[in-house]
């Protein structure tokens, strides 16, 4: 199983879920990015990190770090290992002196952890592959094209060469988490025309 190692690029407004934020990684060295949905908080704690801010009170993952520190447990890595139904299931590895263990972990949490310790980010080349969108732009953070734009369009009453070309607009202008609202739909589409080649 070949591992990828994933850099942070940014966060911005959920275009598919309100209330949510866009968490974007982006493949080492190469041309993937992976947009991943996090919550309220975590897009906060996530966000105070990336800026180099430091809050008040510490943040709940401030805490689970310095608990960890003064335990003499590090965090060795965070391995996003799994997509299923829409969701990326993620772990940490944690060691000690004498030991070694894995913890599950929800990804948004795994990141902002990640993100205070400086450990390393990983996901298999086969998710990368599944959920990622091709970009030759360098690394900057992602813009919130889809912000105003209203949401009211029914995708799923477009041709599958449509959805294709909506999808290629939207790797341009980094809007990675609405390309991956694009492919499941084709996907979708294509798996019911598969169904009536069969039946026929």
């Amino acid at each position: 199983m070949e591992r990828v190692k994933l850099n942070v690029l940014g966060i911005t407004y959920s275009q598919v879920q309100a209330g949510a934020y866009a968490l974007v990684l982006s493949e080492e060295g190469g041309p993937y990015r992976i947009p991943v949905v996090v919550g309220v908080a975590e897009a906060q704690s996530i966000a105070i990190k990336l800026e180099n801010m430091i809050p008040p009170r510490p943040l709940p993952h401030d805490l689970i770090v310095g608990l960890s520190r003064a335990y003499g447990i590090n965090l060795d890595e965070v391995f996003l290992y799994k997509f299923e139904n829409g969701i990326f299931l993620s772990e940490l590895k944690f060691s000690s002196d004498d030991r070694s263990v894995k913890v599950d972990s929800r990804t948004s949490d795994a990141i902002a952890l990640a993100l205070r310790t400086g450990a390393p980010i990983y996901t298999t080349r086969e998710i990368l592959e599944k959920t990622g969108f091709i970009s030759d732009k360098a690394d900057a953070a992602p813009k919130n094209m889809f912000a105003d734009e209203p949401r009211t369009i029914n995708l799923k009453k477009f041709a599958v060469e449509e959805l294709e070309k909506m999808i290629a607009k939207c790797v341009e202008r980094e809007e990675y988490e609405k390309a991956a609202e694009i492919k499941n739909i084709i996907a979708e589409k294509l798996a019911e025309r598969d169904n009536k080649t069969s039946e026929d």
